[in-house]
């Protein structure tokens, strides 16, 4: 099995400067499969959502567990590196602390999770009820993730990057594999772009077999400015996806992996987010968080307009958000939305 090594020697610093392949994702994905779900793929017609003559599939990676992507690089993370006993920390909007918190529950590990004041209410409670100690500092996941490193470094916990890690870059990889598998025949994959984690992963993994798409929110163009820039360098964090989407630059280890395979990132509008978010619903009874409906609304926007017969995917990436408000009757139900 895998067993990366780190640069440092440190097993809380970060890898630099490394090669991802596809047998690297294999392993890692033979490694958390029993603790990941194997997310369904939906075959949708375009006509569904007024997107005539095109097939649309549609990776539900909102259906993980905690609710996004994460899930699986935070579970790469846990596996395949010695835990100290102070546990982990890490730093995040939203989605990746929920998927950190879960995987330390699930492994009885302690861990602790800096966020930003513009996390959501879901996603902080989620951090909280999966028993994570949660501390709310600054308000951009760049000012928590200081806070999470300062704190670190005494504490002898764990770094688990959100996303220039090498182990969390192959934890999202996974997705690619499993949507090559599950749908041979895409032309065109779009994929929302934060730090970088999740499209350098499947990028990583689909080695320019197909036509990758990047989807930023136009308040948070990371990957749009490092492309002009060539190279990493901080830009606008901000808009409604700001809690998973704005992380003020892309990361180092992804990048070089963007210039190659990336084939162009599309910028989209918060309105465009939302009116994807309520299509979802509409249409599909889908619940999901603006971040996580970005990579559709370049379809429904039509900022990206595929050629007729084209076959496209869309990862659907994260479904932290209250679109419908339930009444959980008893104790036991909301233990076990709690820790699902």
């Amino acid at each position: 099995m895998l067993r990366p090594t780190f640069a440092s020697g440190n097993p809380g610093a970060p890898v630099t400067n490394v090669a991802i392949d596809r047998d690297q994702i294999i392993a890692i994905e033979e490694l958390i499969r029993p603790h990941v779900r194997r997310t369904p793929v939906l075959a949708v017609a375009g006509a569904d959502f007024r997107l005539d003559s095109i097939s649309l599939d549609l990776k539900l990676e909102f259906l993980q567990h905690a609710g996004s992507f994460k899930t699986r690089g935070a579970f790469a993370n846990l596996l395949t590196r010695k835990v100290p006993p102070a546990g982990v920390v890490a730093a995040s909007g939203g989605n990746h602390g929920v998927a950190v918190a879960f995987a330390a529950m699930k492994l009885g590990v302690p861990a602790r999770i800096f966020i930003p004041t513009v996390a959501s209410p879901e996603k902080i409670e989620r951090i909280r009820g999966l028993g994570a100690e949660l501390v709310i500092t600054g308000e951009r996941y760049a000012d928590a993730l200081a806070a999470s490193e300062a704190w670190a470094a005494p504490s002898g916990a764990m770094r688990v990057h959100a996303y220039d890690q090498l182990e969390t870059l192959l934890g999202q990889g996974t997705v690619g594999l499993e949507f090559e598998q599950q749908c041979p025949e895409l032309d065109t994959l779009l994929v929302a772009v934060g730090g970088g984690g999740l499209i350098g992963g499947v990028s990583a993994w689909y080695s320019g077999k197909i036509k990758i798409i990047g989807v930023e929110p136009e308040a948070a163009p990371t990957l749009t400015t490092a492309l002009r820039a060539g190279r990493p360098v901080d830009s606008p964090a901000g808009g409604i996806a700001a809690d998973s989407l704005a992380p003020r630059r892309v990361g180092e280890l992804m990048f070089p992996i963007a210039q190659k395979y990336i084939d162009r990132v599309v910028l989209v509008a918060d309105e465009e987010m939302s009116q994807a978010q309520e299509a979802l619903w509409t249409v599909l009874r889908a619940v999901v968080e603006p971040g996580g409906a970005a990579a559709f609304a370049a379809l429904l926007s039509r900022r990206y307009q595929p050629h007729p017969q084209e076959r496209v995917g869309v990862i659907l990436c994260g479904g932290n958000t209250t679109a419908v408000n339930f009444v959980a009757k008893t104790e036991t139900v909301g233990a076990i939305v709690a820790n699902a």
